[in-house]
């Protein structure tokens, strides 16, 4: 082709020295071409007669040293397959050899978007290197939901002399037309490996990431107020609010940089000022939005912002990264859409894991934190909770105080020991997302946290009790509380070894059963001689209700639910059943799975709540007050 030739003759010439001679005979179509680019010629030639293996040494050597390059050619010249040797130059395998040799060796994944040399313009591909396979069933909806459409994918197998077979997925995507490659390279990669992680949740606000400046971090801050407002009876969905951001990503970007002005500790300029240019901005942008539906979307983000008192988003942990979690405080006067009563002071604790909200009706307050299975409005549950805490607080502390936080990933409830532990890590990084907010005592003076931008005064009060679901956690909460070197202490938590234990006491369940004693008085009955059916909500391992159904030796239970099963009994023999409960109270984290099923009466029985059905027996039918048509 470089000299137009139509037909070649060669004549190898083998002595016995380790080189070869070939002489090329061409042959030309018209006539020799008079200025032939023999360097170039020679060059070619000269690459198509190296091996794929020695380019690839070669670059390694010039990329990485001599040390690092042949420690690599050793283990990774060999390891590639024909196939991918076909699809890339040794040269391009060098960089591939490398990024492998950084994986850890069980679960390490690494990522690489890049435009190819050769490719056609625009086009974009994803390497994924990886200790293992790859489905593709399970990268490409991560890739989708980050706005990319994924064309092609071709898996290669790498083979080291020195380790185990490590994989290179490489696909072909479709990103947006507009697309700034250089803009979304790194923070592209780095959120599709933290969604990869689970240390970021994976939805369309990902998609966020071709369209604005916003990393991973920034995204997940606006993630945790889209939750947040779902649990305030926000009237969009999450899915029109994703879209909402999307189509307006300008204002998205200046909202960002609003929260970004006001709580970045590292911010230098005045930042009242800056706060105030960047909301004319926004107000302008606004005003040009048409749809009222997504000005409404995008006032509650811009009013949610300056609703935000503190916020933990630049703590980082003590090996120097984010925390795993986004801690907010709020003035609720000054959200927009909150239901009422409204508290004085509220936290939102957001995360992949869990969620979570403390709410707080004075600067001194108590309430217990809840374990809550309502993970669709565990706030209104928490906001009911908190009302009557108020009244109740009375006659302890000046006002009521209430908190409460759901599980998002957890282990199935029927392996016990991994769903307590789940339950107890999210509990202790809750209480770490509300200390991460509050001031310290230290000799009597007020700290502020470190890198905590506040726009409140000084709030170092906060106190946390036992509930459903924590009543055996006051100990981890004063462990927390010491790692904060919180000033209260193990005053942090009631309860716990070092102070009243409620469960152990009773001392709820006691209260409350004198008042039980009471009403029956005024019916006639006895409670402590006299038999009584009784149906109840909770388990023995609950705080008030165990031990409330030891205070009376005469109560025949004959049916109790909680949010795991259902226990129906329809004739119990009351000391047996007595006893029964007395065990499974005594024992560490049971429920009505754990009752001996051969002490159940005739036509009783331990049901799951999930069950979509419960066939009855005539003898529980009657004890219930039921009748089944």
């Amino acid at each position: 082709r470089s000299l137009d030739g139509q037909s070649v003759e060669y004549t190898p010439m083998l002595t016995d020295q380790p080189l070869a001679r070939i002489h090329y005979l061409v042959r030309a179509l018209q006539e020799a071409p008079r200025n032939p680019d023999v360097a170039a010629l020679e060059a070619s030639i000269a690459s198509l007669a190296r091996r794929w293996e020695d380019d690839c040494k070669q670059a390694l050597m010039q990329s990485y040293g001599e040390s690092v390059g042949l420690s690599l050619t050793n283990s990774f010249a060999q390891a590639f397959s024909s196939v991918y040797r076909d699809d890339f130059p040794g040269a391009a395998a060098a960089d591939d050899a490398h990024v492998l040799s950084t994986l850890a060796p069980l679960a390490g994944m690494a990522v690489r978007l890049y435009r190819p040399l050769n490719g056609s313009a625009g086009q974009t591909r994803l390497k994924i290197y990886n200790t293992a396979k790859v489905a593709l069933s399970d990268s490409l909806p991560v890739l989708e939901r980050m706005g990319a459409r994924v064309l092609d994918e071709q898996p290669y197998k790498v083979t080291p002399s020195d380790g185990p077979s490590l994989w290179i997925h490489d696909l072909g995507l479709q990103l947006p037309q507009k697309t700034v490659f250089s803009s979304i390279k790194a923070r592209f990669e780095a959120l599709f490996l933290q969604v990869w992680r689970n240390e970021v949740d994976s939805d369309d606000l990902n998609q966020l990431v071709l369209v604005t400046e916003l990393d991973a971090r920034s995204i997940s801050v606006l993630r945790a107020y889209t939750r947040y407002f779902k649990q305030i009876g926000f009237a969009f969905s999450q899915s029109y609010i994703e879209s909402t951001l999307r189509k307006n990503a300008e204002i998205t970007q200046q909202v960002a940089a609003l929260f970004d002005v006001r709580f970045n500790p590292a911010f230098a300029d005045d930042r009242q000022q800056a706060q105030q240019q960047l909301s004319q901005r926004i107000d302008a942008l606004l005003s040009a939005v048409a749809s009222l539906e997504e000005d409404h979307v995008l006032r509650q983000f811009y009013q949610g912002i300056l609703a935000t008192v503190r916020t933990n988003v630049w703590q980082t942990t003590v090996s120097g990264g984010f925390k795993p979690y986004l801690s907010f405080k709020f003035d609720p006067r000054r959200m927009p859409g909150i239901p009422e009563p409204k508290p004085m002071f509220e936290i939102w604790v957001y995360s992949p894991r869990f969620e979570a909200v403390h709410l707080r009706n004075g600067k001194v307050a108590r309430g217990g934190i809840r374990w809550s299975d309502r993970c669709e409005d565990f706030r209104t549950e928490i906001l009911g909770l908190v009302k009557a805490q108020h009244v109740k607080n009375t006659v302890i502390v000046p006002v009521g105080s209430k908190g409460g936080f759901v599980l998002k990933t957890a282990p199935n409830p029927a392996d016990r020991d991994a769903f307590l532990a789940e339950g107890i890590a999210c509990y202790k990084l809750f209480l770490s997302g509300m200390l991460d907010l509050t001031d310290n005592l230290v000799h009597g003076d007020v700290v502020a946290p470190v890198n905590v931008v506040r726009h409140d005064p000084d709030d170092p009060y906060l106190v946390v009790a036992a509930d459903k679901g924590t009543a055996s956690f006051s100990d981890i909460a004063n462990s927390v509380s010491a790692d904060y070197g919180f000033w209260l202490g193990d005053a942090f938590a009631s309860g716990g070894s070092v102070g009243y234990d409620h469960k152990k006491m009773g001392i709820t369940a006691r209260g409350a059963w004198e008042s039980a004693k009471r009403h029956f008085r005024a019916l006639g009955v006895n409670t402590q001689t006299t038999p009584f059916t009784v149906v109840g909500i909770g388990d023995m391992s609950g705080d008030v209700f165990g031990n409330g159904m030891l205070l009376s030796e005469h109560i025949r239970l004959v049916a109790a639910f909680d949010h795991r099963h259902i226990l129906i009994d329809p004739t119990p023999e009351t000391a047996v059943s007595f006893a029964e409960r007395k065990r499974l109270f005594a024992l560490p984290r049971s429920s009505w799975d754990d009752y001996a099923k051969a002490l159940i009466s005739d036509g009783g029985g331990v049901y799951p709540r999930s069950a979509k059905s419960i066939k009855l027996s005539a003898a529980a039918q009657q004890v219930l007050g039921i009748e089944v048509a």
